[in-house]
């Protein structure tokens, strides 16, 4: 049962196009054993995770045009805004897939839509070619990522920034979709190039520093994720927990330490009380 389980929490994870609500908090990791144990009576382990925990690394390279247009947007709270990314697991390049997302926020509805490519083709040169060595899954999916090109040509969107973390995954059991999250070790470094897997002696920079965080302590980024409402043991837990909800951007933390590296000033208007 726990394996069907599994198997249709994470087919509807895989879905190309979504809306969903998401909230976020930071929590000190001494908090995250007493989470799992609350956890263990709702949610599965994802399974895509290994190790004592259901983990595994998440590279994200950010677009935007020259004048940090999405990242402004996110930064004065636009109501309607996006992002563009590029994503992958892991960190060889080996046989991941590449996975190209426009993230919109819609007032408060998050609506993503993905289409997905060996890693073996990734490159800009991919984009150029309008993915014609790619047999995409279906007509939807190639749909996808033809929006994305249009809209990466449309701002002349270019890398900014390479995020990297390790991400622990739970599923609710008796939910539509409902997924917990835990963000860890998060880290970053500026770049101009579209490779999603640099030297391994490259370096990175921490974001969940309690510089990085804007709180007293390094912590982790816990993310609550449904469809439609939240369940009751969500709310539960966040009440439990005491848990309070922010809006913490890793693109916007990378591109605030980046800039307090520079020598720059950052607004304290800089950083939201909304989520996306």
């Amino acid at each position: 049962m726990v394996q069907d389980v599994k198997k249709n929490v994470f087919k509807a994870s895989e879905k190309m196009d979504w809306e969903r609500h998401e909230a976020k908090y930071i929590v000190h990791i001494d908090q995250l054993p007493a989470i799992r144990e609350y956890l263990a009576d709702y949610c599965v382990a994802d399974p895509n995770g290994s190790g004592e925990f259901p983990e595994y690394t998440v590279t994200t390279l950010q677009l935007d045009d020259h004048a940090r247009s999405l990242l402004h947007a996110k930064e004065h709270e636009s109501l309607n805004r996006f992002k563009l990314r590029v994503r992958t697991y892991g960190v060889e390049r080996g046989r991941n897939k590449v996975y190209l997302e426009i993230k919109r926020k819609i007032k408060h509805v998050v609506v993503k839509s993905r289409a997905t490519v060996p890693a073996e083709v990734w490159g800009r040169s991919l984009l150029d070619t309008h993915g014609r060595m790619v047999n995409f899954k279906s007509s939807k999916e190639r749909a996808c990522f033809y929006e994305f090109i249009r809209v990466t040509n449309e701002i002349c969107a270019r890398p900014t920034v390479l995020i990297r973390y390790c991400r622990e995954s739970y599923f609710g059991t008796n939910d539509r979709y409902a997924r917990v999250t835990f963000d860890k070790n998060i880290c970053y470094q500026p770049t101009r190039d579209w490779n999603l897997w640099p030297a391994p002696e490259t370096r990175w920079w921490s974001i969940d520093s309690e510089m990085g965080m804007r709180v007293p302590y390094s912590g982790s980024i816990l993310e609550l994720k449904t469809y439609d409402e939240a369940p009751i043991w969500m709310t539960d837990m966040v009440k439990e927990f005491d848990l309070v909800r922010v809006g913490f951007c890793k693109y916007q933390a990378a591109m605030r330490v980046e800039s307090l590296f520079s020598g720059q000033a950052y607004s304290e208007q800089g950083e939201s009380v909304d989520n996306f």
